[in-house]
């Protein structure tokens, strides 16, 4: 079983940075693609970021590119989306997602495994 817990939201002004972490335990982390999703009230859970098991390869939504970033530290567990000048449509509750496979992917079905989320809240 694959454990994964999120942190590092919290309520930020609009321009401000955030940086989110997803700690992951119970298997070999490096087996595994990552992503960030994120939903806001009311809507869909969307694609953020994904990311390969060795960090080479990256995907970002168009509503994001430029301003966060995706990485992952295999040596420690982790996987981390840098988050720079933060909008209100930011806000949203962060998830973190991990995929039986090697390869990313932008798809949300494909992902095995999730985190509780963290909350991200950007005021204007």
């Amino acid at each position: 079983q694959v454990q994964l817990v999120e942190s590092g939201g919290g309520l930020v002004q609009a321009g401000d940075s955030l940086r989110l972490s997803c700690a992951v335990s119970g298997r070999t982390f490096n087996n595994y693609a990552m992503a960030w999703f994120r939903q806001a009230p009311g809507k869909e859970r969307d694609f953020v970021a994904t990311i390969g098991w060795n960090g080479i390869e990256t995907r970002h939504a168009n509503s994001v590119r430029g301003r966060f970033t995706i990485s992952r530290d295999n040596a420690k567990n982790t996987l981390y989306l840098r988050m720079n000048n933060l909008k209100p449509e930011d806000t949203a509750v962060y998830y973190c997602a991990a995929r039986v496979s090697r390869a990313a992917s932008v798809n949300r079905d494909e992902y095995d495994y999730w985190g509780q989320g963290t909350q991200v809240t950007v005021s204007s």
